[in-house]
């Protein structure tokens, strides 16, 4: 590598969700969520910077509040990746990573892992990360995202359903639960969000598959890391129990 990359960190942040309404703002260990998730990203050895993206004024204000960064971006938008490449338009990085703002346990490493790849081979222009299931039941849950990958761990498809390993006529060794993170060369991040959403991207409910049906590549890479996202007010109470658990690890 001939210099330095730039990589920077962009956390989609809204507060119109329709299963947990001001998600952003829900107070976990005495701070809003979305600070958790900013100071965590923070940590990543391999970032230069962080920013949220948001469409409320409120968020905004909270993540100023903490001394963190926040840019105004449209309410119009379908998809957290639609709201980072507004954001990445007016960047100067080379690589962009979408950190969901409902991940506030996530660890700077496992950032470090989505990121690296980019920076070891230029070929990749998307990666995203996965983990292998272990509990059975995640294969029938349909708020567990699956993805199929191929022989060199090249996404075949994702689904909510337990059908993918029928439909992808592929073993279950190459069936993975998938972690929503994701990094991206900067300008294929803003060709991405040029592209029509798809009917299945549409009801599916799952952005990631825009880039396939487009006939893109995304990279998966094998994790142990297991996402611990606030969906719904009852997982803050689980969020309470992991941190804690982090706390007394580190001390």
């Amino acid at each position: 590598m001939s210099k330095k990359m730039s990589v920077v960190v962009v956390i989609p942040a809204r507060y119109g969700s329709s299963r947990f309404p001001g998600k952003p703002l829900a107070l976990l260990a005495g701070k809003p969520m979305i600070q958790h998730v900013y100071e965590r990203a923070r940590r990543s050895s391999l970032i230069s910077d962080v920013v949220v993206a948001t469409d409320d004024q409120r968020i905004g204000r909270a993540v100023e509040q903490f001394g963190g960064k926040a840019v105004m971006t449209s309410p119009s938008h379908l998809s957290g990746t639609d709201r980072v490449a507004e954001v990445a338009s007016k960047l100067a990085a080379d690589v962009v990573v979408n950190v969901q703002g409902d991940e506030p346990l996530i660890r700077p490493e496992v950032i470090d892992q989505v990121v690296r790849p980019l920076l070891e081979d230029s070929s990749l222009q998307m990666v995203t990360l996965a983990h292998r299931i272990e509990d059975p039941d995640d294969l029938e849950n349909p708020d567990v995202v699956k993805v199929c990958i191929d022989q060199e761990s090249y996404a075949l498809s994702f689904s909510r359903s337990a059908d993918l390993e029928k439909s992808e006529g592929s073993s279950p060794s190459h069936i993975l639960k998938h972690v929503g993170l994701y990094a991206y060369r900067r300008p294929y991040l803003l060709g991405l969000a040029a592209l029509e959403p798809t009917a299945r991207e549409r009801s599916s409910d799952l952005e990631q598959l825009r880039p396939l049906e487009h006939g893109c590549r995304i990279k998966v890479v094998e994790t142990e890391y297991v996402s611990h996202g606030v969906d719904r007010p009852q997982d803050l109470e689980r969020a309470e129990r992991i941190l804690q658990t982090y706390k007394e690890v580190s001390l």
